[in-house]
């Protein structure tokens, strides 16, 4: 069982992993869509000196910073180091995410239907991401996994 556990955890980062790095190779179309993105107006003077800092808008440091997270997320996982802290951040980033990209409560017809269906995606990968989190790592054992054969 564990092997089939550590393979799954594999499999499943590849998403992220994959995700991710699109995103940072085509950073000008991950900046415009992060142009949605609608940050509280308390945080507008925070944003306004990391655009002046970095000499990047809002939407560029986001997709920068959204696949980055991604990456290292689905690596560390992948590798199990960390792998419920990292989990835990994916939790949060893929919520976020779904409720400013997937907003389908807004739309009607077609649309909501592809973005509902989106929607429990993203559900289900955070079930996955919780179970990641819930499991952590095991102690090794001396004995056998699969017993003597």
């Amino acid at each position: 069982m564990p092997a089939f556990v550590t393979f799954g955890r594999i499999v499943f980062a590849v998403l992220f992993i994959f995700s991710g790095a699109a995103q940072l190779l085509d950073l000008a179309a991950t900046a415009q869509m992060t142009e949605k993105i609608v940050l509280p107006a308390a945080l507008a003077t925070y944003t306004a000196q990391l655009e002046g800092i970095t000499g990047m808008a809002m939407p560029q440091m986001l997709a920068i910073a959204g696949g980055s997270l991604q990456l290292i997320c689905g690596v560390m996982i992948a590798l199990n180091f960390g792998a419920r802290f990292f989990a835990i951040l994916l939790i949060l980033f893929v919520a976020v995410t779904t409720f400013y990209f997937h907003d389908f409560w807004n739309q009607t017809g077609a649309d909501a239907r592809n973005n509902l269906v989106h929607t429990l995606k993203n559900l289900s990968i955070v079930g996955a991401l919780f179970m990641i989190a819930g499991q952590g790592r095991s102690a090794r054992t001396e004995d056998a996994t699969y017993g003597d054969v």
